[in-house]
């Protein structure tokens, strides 16, 4: 898939979900550079939510805003790896997450965060178990 053509895919995907999902979101970006994973130099980020935090850390919430931030370099690197990669339900697996992520912001939950925290530390402990890094 061609970063145009994926492109496209994410703004069909997102003209799909109910505004309520996308409320306060400042907007998506379609990224071309692949994202490593911190601690990994064969691990790629397909998409993260960003956002200005509490309050308390830097301010009323003004400035930088909530986005999402898909890397397109980075479904190509695993779809190189991977010959039954669907780039469709890869995509809408990382936009639906990632508004998961937005939607628990604005409710101040942090249960996804959580989920991510936990499979982060046990992909890490699985893998040292396989002596990779």
């Amino acid at each position: 898939m061609t970063y145009q053509e994926f492109k496209q895919a994410a703004e069909v995907m997102l003209a799909d979900i109910p505004n309520e999902f996308t409320r306060d979101l400042q907007g998506v970006h379609v990224l071309k550079e692949a994202k490593l994973e911190e601690e990994f130099d064969d691990v790629y980020r397909m998409g993260e939510y960003l956002d200005p935090g509490p309050d308390s850390l830097l301010g009323p919430g003004k400035g930088l805003g909530r986005h999402i931030a898909l890397y397109y370099g980075s479904f190509v690197a695993i779809s190189e790896a991977d010959p039954e990669f669907d780039w469709e339900e890869e995509l809408w697996e990382t936009l639906t997450h990632e508004l998961r992520h937005h939607v628990e912001s604005l409710a101040g939950d942090i249960s996804l965060i959580e989920e991510d925290d936990l499979q982060h530390e046990t992909f890490k402990q699985r893998r040292n178990d396989w002596g990779q890094r």
